[in-house]
């Protein structure tokens, strides 16, 4: 019996179905859709590369950093070959084509797709990912190199060096982790010349009640301790040393009541202070610790929150540094540039290398509910080759010829 011969619906492009499988099943084309068509992005005439592919074509970017432009295309391709003719060969845009479709869309509808997707996504059976009832995320930031352009060089700066000057631009980023699935949200960037702290003032609008934050003591200061505060959110930060820090109350659990104002002058005066728990320790006989750690924190009642527990759960922040690890060494590649060529490209590309890593590390969580695992025990490198081999085959084809209109 004749098989039927595979056909796309008439008047179909064969670029209006490349959503990349298992990256399209964390961002819906009608998703996708909804925000290029409310940012007026919508393709209006019929291209190679219309926006909504684009999209796709920036997160296939991550995946395959080392990779050229065109390369990258021509994998999304070779899913569709079967729908061809024999021996007829699908166009692939040239690289000057490809700068042009990213360059319409910008980094406008990248970044809100991120906003409007990229979010926590533990459940209550997530090994690792609460304490108590606090879900657990950590607060930090980094640095990524981007090509060594004129306009990269204006907008983004180089970094400090003790001898010359750096290799390459760099971009500044802060991000959330929910520690338990090392999913990287709330995150923004910016020049190298922008602080962490200026950045973080944007991230902790993304806490909300019922979580609880960990960062390190560089973050600590009056104005963004009650900005995340003001979300609900509880916190545990470190502290700097020199910090003073009055013992209002000793509780049993060697814990103790203190405020913390926003200025010198509230504090000779003793206005507009806001009260926390400060948790006091050292680590003995632990290498490369160091000589003492103090811990502030919005749970004021040691009963919800025993200093004991505390001290154990704070070093639970290194779990960004795996985070931010997978992001720029195991995806991004060691050694590697984000490769855009100018400001706007370059903030397209890192947002789609966030959406990027969200989308593996979702695919991660959902094998470890399956297995009934602790995501961490899972191989975040095995999970990228596995992707990076089988995405040609993930290629999204609705059944029996029906387009997705939504």
């Amino acid at each position: 019996m004749a098989r039927t011969v595979a056909e796309l619906p008439k008047g179909a492009r064969i670029t209006d179905y490349i959503s990349l499988g298992v990256v399209s099943k964390t961002f819906p084309l009608s998703t996708i859709n909804t925000i290029l068509s409310r940012m007026e992005k919508t393709s209006k005439r019929q291209r190679e590369l219309p926006a909504h592919v684009v999209i796709y074509y920036v997160i296939a970017l991550a995946l395959y950093m080392q990779v050229s432009y065109r390369e990258v295309l021509r994998c999304l391709l070779e899913g569709l070959q079967w729908l061809k003719k024999p021996g007829e060969k699908i166009h692939v845009t040239g690289k000057s084509g490809i700068s042009q479709a990213r360059t319409r869309l910008g980094w406008e509808p990248i970044e809100a797709l991120h906003d409007e997707i990229v979010q926590p996504i533990a459940k209550e059976r997530t090994k690792g990912a609460w304490f108590r009832s606090w879900r657990l995320v950590s607060l930090d930031g980094s640095t990524l190199d981007v090509a060594d352009t004129g306009e990269n060089r204006e907008t983004y700066e180089y970094p400090g060096a003790s001898r010359g000057k750096s290799a390459y631009p760099q971009v500044r980023f802060v991000s959330l982790v929910e520690n338990g699935t090392h999913v990287l949200f709330g995150s923004r960037m910016g020049p190298y010349s922008m602080g962490e702290i200026t950045l973080a003032k944007s991230a902790v609008k993304n806490l909300t009640p019922g979580m609880l934050c960990l960062a390190d003591r560089c973050f600590l200061g009056f104005e963004l301790w009650e900005q995340a505060r003001a979300t609900g959110a509880d916190l545990v930060w470190r502290g700097k040393k020199n910090l003073r820090l009055p013992c209002i109350e000793r509780f049993a659990d060697g814990s103790f009541l203190s405020v913390i104002y926003p200025s010198l002058r509230d504090r000779r005066k003793k206005t507009n202070g806001v009260e926390v728990r400060v948790i006091e320790y050292i680590l003995e006989d632990v290498p490369g610790a160091e000589p003492f750690y103090r811990l502030l924190t919005t749970i004021l009642n040691p009963e919800q929150a025993p200093a004991q527990e505390l001290a154990v759960l704070f070093h639970e922040r290194w779990e960004i540094e795996t985070a931010l690890d997978e992001l720029k060494t195991h995806l991004r590649g060691s050694q590697i540039v984000l490769r855009s060529k100018t400001p706007a490209l370059v903030k397209q590309e890192f947002y789609g290398l966030m959406l990027a890593h969200y989308s593996i590390r979702g695919l991660m969580h959902e094998a470890a509910l399956k297995d009934e695992v602790d995501p961490d025990t899972l191989s975040f490198t095995h999970t990228v080759r596995v992707i990076r081999r089988k995405l040609p085959h993930f290629v999204s084809i609705p059944p029996y010829g029906k387009r997705d209109v939504s």
